[in-house]
């Protein structure tokens, strides 16, 4: 395993984060400075910061409901985080698809890069289910519009839409995974959007759980 991988699996820290980490020099494997592209076998010895570092090969793929309010990054900056609410042996799992800390529902963690890269490359179009509230019911114009697709900053945003119980209410499907994508696209056509709450993420979906309850994917 290359030692980029291995510090990212043992710690949580993002490929960048553990490449960033080597070549400040932080990582010793067998108390020599670490270098990008070496390997690590399970005889070796690996610290962070002087620190030991341990992993496991077993694929871990954690589903969460997150609740509102929580943000899905480590350092919330004044904010609860998902990893509040999770137990410690799931700390070092990454978020794959992140919600904003106002949105709720299925966030997938793990530990699995290659997983996370299916997840969201472009490449692979995964399907993501949202049920969403406008702040008013949404015109036959605009929804016409954004079945054609609507343009938001330097890319048209494809959104496909099916209605609920609620005349302000819709299921919203997409593929593309741009940042606050679903807000921005109906911002953009004059609404706003006020409860978000994702229901599936590929072939991953919530079944039944609670908010703030997880479970762990066989």
């Amino acid at each position: 395993m290359r030692v980029n991988k291995f510090v990212a699996s043992a710690t949580g820290l993002s490929r960048r984060a553990a490449d960033l980490a080597i070549q400040e020099g932080r990582v010793a494997i067998n108390r020599r400075i670490a270098s990008l592209g070496d390997k690590v076998t399970d005889s070796d010895k690996v610290t962070l910061d002087n620190q030991p570092l341990t992993t496991t090969d077993k694929r871990l793929i954690i589903i969460l409901n997150k609740p509102t309010g929580y943000v899905c990054s480590r350092d919330g900056q004044g904010s609860q985080t998902v990893y509040d609410i999770l137990p410690p042996e799931y700390h070092h799992l990454k978020p794959v698809g992140r919600l904003d800390k106002n949105s709720s529902g299925l966030l997938l963690l793990t530990n699995d890069g290659d997983l996370a890269n299916e997840l969201t490359h472009p490449r692979y179009a995964k399907a993501k289910v949202y049920e969403v509230t406008l702040d008013k019911p949404l015109a036959e114009a605009d929804k016409a519009r954004l079945d054609q697709g609507v343009k938001v900053d330097d890319y048209v945003s494809h959104l496909r839409l099916s209605p609920m119980e609620k005349p302000s209410s819709w299921q919203v499907t997409m593929s593309q995974g741009h940042n606050r994508q679903i807000r921005r696209t109906f911002e953009a056509l004059g609404y706003a959007v006020r409860t978000l709450r994702r229901t599936s993420f590929g072939p991953y979906k919530l079944a039944g759980l609670q908010s703030g309850d997880h479970y762990q994917e066989i």
